[in-house]
């Protein structure tokens, strides 16, 4: 089938499997390029593996310390009339180089939130790997089961306290308009809490520990957003920041579980990017294409596969790592940089409709969103007709 892009609103429902698989190509000539990461990692669990900041770390595991990765995720198969999610052809590109470097790699294609799931690899962990020396949890989910009590738990994307009117980039229309947003009452700041906190990530390490497949010195690493006053009111002092507040807890939960093993959790500061959760969060889109265009500008703007490689590096690896006084590992420091944060502030004032092309980097974020589905490639022929049926060998029945 030829297969063109289909957008509704801030996600794109198809994805192109050539494009996915140079998408992929890219981040792994990046890390090579680098060279070995020192002491890296070798038995790797990737928990939300398949794109952004999951996808960058099973990539940097596999393909700078020649790890072993054992990569979870929940993503939509092809078949004869319709492409899989972005997600399956990006490991499937990723299966593919990593064979041809002799690199071990097995997937899993599921609910990570479930109990069974966590037997299924723990199982696979135990029979083909050896012990885990980093668990790596980034997922993104709009909803959860409690595998204890059955209950289904919603996340929102609301302020707290009062609500919050501001100005955003409506990416279909192609318009900056004002968008206002209700406060969330208690129970969905519990039920965002229940799905986007750190109670699944605990009960990952809880139920890897007690297996006995957690090495010594192993390390485990939760992704967060902190950001600055201009996306505190959605973000930072938010559900969401309510949520990723209680990855904290989690950390030191988890530390204190791991301590006969001397094994460390650790929440790590990321730098904001286009991914498919961004895009939905308001505000985010304008607020990213004006920080591309100043990062870009001063040249410091960094892609996740930049970022991840450099927090092993710099972090998870380094004898010196960048730490603020809780404790995270912070890779945000360029974008939360007061000249950076400054620059924003008054282009965010100033931009309307007319000056979208001018005064923001919209097309380098309209770019990147269509990337992330493997469209928007130059070299790329999207109007040559393609199978959507690319298969994932290594993935456990």
């Amino acid at each position: 089938m030829v297969i063109q892009p289909k957008i509704r609103g801030f996600i794109c429902t198809n994805a192109h499997p050539v494009g996915c698989a140079e998408h992929v190509k890219e981040q792994i000539d990046y890390v090579k390029n680098a060279g070995p990461v020192a002491n890296g990692p070798k038995n790797v669990l990737v928990i939300g593996a398949s794109t952004g900041y999951g996808l960058a770390s099973r990539i940097t595991a596999a393909f700078g310390s020649g790890a072993k990765t054992l990569g979870i995720f929940f993503e939509k198969e092809p078949t004869e009339s319709k492409t899989a999610s972005a997600g399956w052809y990006n490991t499937a590109a990723f299966e593919q180089a990593a064979n041809a470097a002799g690199l071990w790699n097995k997937h899993i294609n599921g609910d990570a939130f479930t109990d069974e799931l966590k037997a299924q690899a723990i199982d696979i962990i135990r029979s083909e790997m050896g012990k885990i020396d980093l668990v790596v949890y980034s997922l993104a989910a709009p909803r959860r089961k409690d595998p204890v009590s059955g209950e289904i738990f919603s996340s929102v994307l609301k302020p707290i306290g009062q609500s919050y009117t501001a100005r955003t980039l409506n990416t279909s229309k192609r318009e900056i308009e004002e968008v206002s947003v209700e406060p969330a009452n208690d129970d969905e700041i519990h039920q965002t809490v229940k799905v986007m906190g750190g109670e699944d990530w605990e009960r990952w390490l809880g139920q890897l520990n007690a297996a006995g497949v957690l090495a010594d010195n192993c390390q485990t690493v939760a992704y967060t957003y902190i950001g600055k006053e201009l996306t505190w009111p959605i973000y930072g002092k938010a559900t969401i920041g309510k949520a990723k507040e209680d990855l904290d807890r989690a950390a030191a939960a988890i530390t204190a579980q791991l301590a006969d093993k001397k094994g460390k959790a650790y929440v790590a500061s990321l730098k904001a990017l286009v991914t498919q959760a961004s895009s939905a969060i308001p505000i985010m889109p304008l607020y990213i294409s004006l920080l591309y265009r100043v990062m870009k500008e001063e040249g410091t703007h960094e892609g996740c596969i930049e970022q991840i490689n450099g927090l092993f590096r710099q972090g998870l690896y380094s004898d010196a790592p960048v730490m603020d006084d809780a404790g995270r590992l912070r890779m945000d420091g360029k974008e939360l940089s007061a000249h950076i944060q400054q620059a924003v502030k008054e282009l965010w004032g100033q931009v309307t409709t007319d000056t979208i092309d001018t005064l923001t980097d919209y097309k380098g974020y309209h770019n990147e969103f269509l990337r992330l589905f493997g469209f928007g490639y130059a070299h790329v022929d999207y109007d040559a007709d393609v199978s959507p049926l690319v298969p994932l060998a290594n993935i456990a029945p």
